[in-house]
């Protein structure tokens, strides 16, 4: 990662850190809560969606906390976290989208999928 070498650089780096930020915690919040409304003695496949879920909420808010409180962190590490965070939330999507009412559920997990793309992407 090279670092931001104008204000406009820098403002971009930490807009798109914030917005990857934000869309992990949403991601997180509404997994959980769609994990908790599923039954954890169901059919298979309703136990695996609620693992997914609950996976995902717990990669999202751990991607959520590297990027707002560390402030030494090295270029490696933060692409690993961003593309485990992306792969899971992708996984999950795809798990919610098979299930009726996790319509809103499976769009934020796409949209801090996509977040994680954009953020690696500012940092090339």
């Amino acid at each position: 990662m090279t670092p931001p070498t104008s204000p406009q650089q820098l403002y971009r780096f930490l807009e798109d850190r914030f917005s990857c930020a934000l869309a992990c915690t949403e991601c997180a919040r509404v997994c959980a809560v769609r994990a908790s409304l599923l039954d954890p003695i169901g059919a298979v496949r309703q136990d695996r969606v609620r693992r997914l879920g609950i996976m995902c909420a717990e990669v999202c808010d751990a991607t959520c906390r590297m990027l707002t409180e560390q402030d030494r962190q090295d270029e490696e590490g933060i692409r690993i976290q961003l593309e485990w965070c992306r792969s899971v939330c992708l996984d999950c999507a795809d798990a919610f989208a098979g299930q009726t009412g996790a319509e809103s559920a499976a769009g934020a997990c796409r949209a801090c999928a996509q977040a994680c793309t954009d953020f690696l992407e500012s940092l090339n």
